[in-house]
């Protein structure tokens, strides 16, 4: 008696392979092509928790964070001027985010567009720039 073994043949490996590399050159260029973007959607999403955090602490505080105090005063209660009088054992946050390319994200109160300003510098790390290197500001949210 001859047994029969079951499996794929070379040639269905082969069309499957082809199938998968179709895709793959479609798709790919697609994703690839929009890290930059991807990037900039997570500093105005950051951005936006930032803000949210930092409207709890005026709530409790009366008063934002001074520019020296910064966005620390979030994470750890801030000494210095003005008191954090009523400042929440748990935090705003629980840990400070970097924007998307490792730099922190800067803080400025008050702000020259509300009672504060955040903003990232994007890709370049430089204020001003066009594409990717495009600041992230908060007030244009």
């Amino acid at each position: 008696m001859k047994k029969h073994q079951s499996g794929f043949t070379l040639i269905e490996i082969m069309v499957v392979v082809v199938i998968l590399g179709v895709l793959g050159a479609l798709i790919v260029p697609n994703i690839m092509g929009r890290t930059g973007e991807a990037r900039v959607t997570a500093a105005k999403s950051d951005i936006r928790a930032i803000g949210n955090a930092l409207n709890l602490y005026r709530l409790d505080n009366f008063n934002v964070p001074s520019t020296d105090q910064g966005l620390e005063a979030l994470v750890s209660k801030p000494g210095g001027s003005p008191e954090a009088k009523n400042w929440n054992a748990d935090g705003y946050l629980p840990k400070l985010p970097k924007d998307p390319w490792g730099t922190p994200y800067q803080y400025i109160s008050p702000g020259s567009h509300g009672p504060y300003d955040i903003y990232s510098l994007g890709a370049d790390g430089k204020e001003g720039g066009t594409d990717q290197d495009a600041d992230v500001l908060g007030w244009e949210l």
